[in-house]
């Protein structure tokens, strides 16, 4: 399907849970999108979103989504395993796709759905939000702009506590989640750090389950390096009992820190420590983003700047299989898989 600038755009939302719901909001907020297929297997759920957004049609049936010549693309926010069995519908349907991190199970599904999406042209996009928080996009401002000047690492903590039978949830079962809080949480901080740094050529770390009663990782805890030996020094947790986000950049000029996604992980905010020339303590400047972020409605906008300017999606299936060939080794390496 191709629109002008001016003709909304047509979605369908696979996959109404917590996430779907968010996804249907900010399709709301977008006056050049327009939800038309509510797909979720539970009436209930495909309902409440269709009801979110008026026009919206709920099914159970992704093929009649896929079927509908208005619905240029799909968003897919489903549980890990039925992520790419979607997608390859949906691309050889001729539909572009946006999917939820990860995207897959392991690297394996996202090289097939590649292959699949480059014989109709299809575009997909790798849902990594994070890279549309305020924090980070000023982070890249002052970056790009020199401050921070050459890059020498990244050290980055994320984590939560769960919740009462949080072990005995979708996630908790590699069949269905492809692993722990690595793929979980940690792919974030993977696609965050190599956003700054580049890929790494060097993996190591371990996962571990220390607390919770389940097959997958609890923390896993990484040392990623580029070829040019920055390092990347990532920890992520649902042992974190009080909800912690930190993320800090340190160059040659300059530390840049970020605190906070805003909610239970408190206000969102950027720190940068400018290096003076006769050192010692450095001139500071924090900015705050009280109001929340608004991530998902501009991350769905870049989507739709892809499919009209016809461009390769950044963070698209290439960056989404190189995390999660990270993810893999660490497995290994740990013995969650062989």
């Amino acid at each position: 399907m191709k629109t002008s600038d001016s003709t909304p755009f047509g979605f369908a939302q696979v996959g109404c849970g917590q996430i779907g719901r968010k996804r249907a909001a900010a399709l709301a907020a977008i006056p050049a999108a327009r939800l038309l297929h509510a797909v979720d297997p539970d009436p209930g759920r495909a309902g409440e979103v269709a009801r979110l957004c008026g026009g919206c049609a709920p099914s159970g049936d992704l093929r009649a989504a896929l079927a509908d010549p208005q619905v240029g693309a799909v968003i897919i926010s489903t549980p890990n395993g039925a992520i790419v069995p979607a997608a390859i519908e949906a691309v050889r349907a001729g539909k572009h796709v946006m999917l939820e991190k990860p995207g897959a199970l392991n690297s394996a599904e996202l090289r097939t759905l590649q292959s699949e999406a480059a014989k109709t042209g299809a575009r997909v996009r790798m849902s990594y939000n994070h890279r549309f928080h305020p924090a980070f996009v000023k982070a890249r401002e002052l970056l790009e702009a020199g401050v921070v000047g050459p890059l020498l690492f990244v050290r980055a903590r994320y984590g939560h506590g769960g919740r009462k039978g949080y072990d005995r949830e979708w996630r908790a079962d590699p069949r269905l989640s492809g692993g722990g809080e690595l793929i979980d949480q940690g792919v974030h901080l993977i696609d965050l750090a190599s956003w700054f740094l580049g890929e790494f050529s060097e993996v190591d770390g371990h996962a571990s389950t220390l607390f919770w009663d389940m097959k997958v990782d609890d923390n896993a805890f990484l040392s990623l390096r580029t070829p040019a030996g920055q390092t990347a020094w990532l920890h992520a947790s649902c042992t974190e009992w009080k909800n912690l986000f930190s993320f800090e950049i340190y160059g040659r000029s300059a530390k840049l820190a970020i605190d906070g996604l805003g909610g239970s992980y408190g206000v969102e905010k950027l720190t940068c420590y400018r290096m003076l020339p006769e050192m010692g303590p450095p001139e500071t400047q924090c900015w705050e983003y009280p109001r929340g972020d608004d991530s998902w409605r501009l991350e769905i906008g870049a989507f739709i700047d892809d499919i009209r300017l016809g461009r390769e999606p950044s963070p698209g299936l290439r960056e989404g299989i190189r995390i999660l060939e990270v993810v893999e080794a660490i497995y290994r390496k740990s013995g969650f898989i062989p």
